[in-house]
């Protein structure tokens, strides 16, 4: 349980982190369209460059385009686009549409939107992608409990036998799965039998529940919402 109080944390930390970050890109980005202007390029070679892995291979491979334009002050420049691709996205002798700040032309972008924004859309997405999750963390047990007290509440209490103590392989932390309390129970009234599964536990419960009948508050009108109460089991130390 430490370790899954460890990842929420961690996993909206580098969320909002990231989400911070892509601002900054999108605002640097912005600030960089306000004051640039536009002009046309030629590519006049490729790079190949290798991307993450140290692992040299052909799908790695990426391939960059060296392109020479001539700034307001009839002035030749060449740069490197900061961005490649596998195949090529450009040919040599091609006709490109650039973008570049008058005072320092070496401050040059392809005007396309993958030259432009591909940052801000990488580290959002990925952002909000470890957010979503981290925050999914705090609020699964929040929901849940609020579904529990509502049950508890407004349900209808039935006496249930004790079948088994399952574990839950669904459900993984640092290598360890949760032990569920599984109980059935007939319904007088259809004659049929319902299999209730309790929400997760951090220890196995079996020597405290052996030979007991466990209530379950269930929802007359929808059997499948309920909620298996083992208030009488000891609490797991933190």
């Amino acid at each position: 349980m430490k370790v899954l109080t460890i990842i929420k944390y961690l996993f909206t930390a580098f969320g909002i982190a990231m989400l911070l970050g892509t601002f900054w890109i999108s605002e640097n980005t912005r600030t960089f369209l306000s004051k640039a202007v536009t002009t046309e390029g030629t590519v006049v070679r490729l790079i190949e460059s290798w991307s993450g892995s140290s692992n040299i291979s052909h799908d790695s491979k990426i391939y960059r385009p060296v392109i020479r334009f001539t700034d307001g002050n009839g002035s030749p420049q060449v740069f490197i686009s900061s961005s490649g691709s596998n195949p090529p996205a450009y040919s040599e002798g091609e006709k490109v549409e650039l973008i570049y700040l008058p005072d320092d032309p070496q401050k040059a972008q392809i005007n396309d939107l993958f030259s432009l924004w591909a940052g801000s859309i990488i580290l959002g997405g990925l952002g909000g992608v470890f957010l979503l999750a981290g925050a999914g963390i705090f609020l699964v047990p929040i929901l849940k409990g609020r579904k529990n007290d509502s049950l508890r509440e407004q349900g209808t209490p039935v006496e249930t036998e004790f079948q088994t103590v399952s574990m839950n392989t669904a459900v993984s932390v640092n290598g360890n799965c949760p032990f569920q309390v599984v109980t059935q129970w007939k319904n007088p009234a259809t004659s049929e039998i319902h299999v209730f599964k309790s929400d997760n536990l951090w220890y196995d419960p079996t020597q405290y529940i052996q030979n007991r009948r466990i209530r379950v508050f269930i929802d007359r009108n929808n059997p499948k919402r309920y909620y298996v109460d083992l208030s009488f089991l000891p609490k797991l130390a933190e």
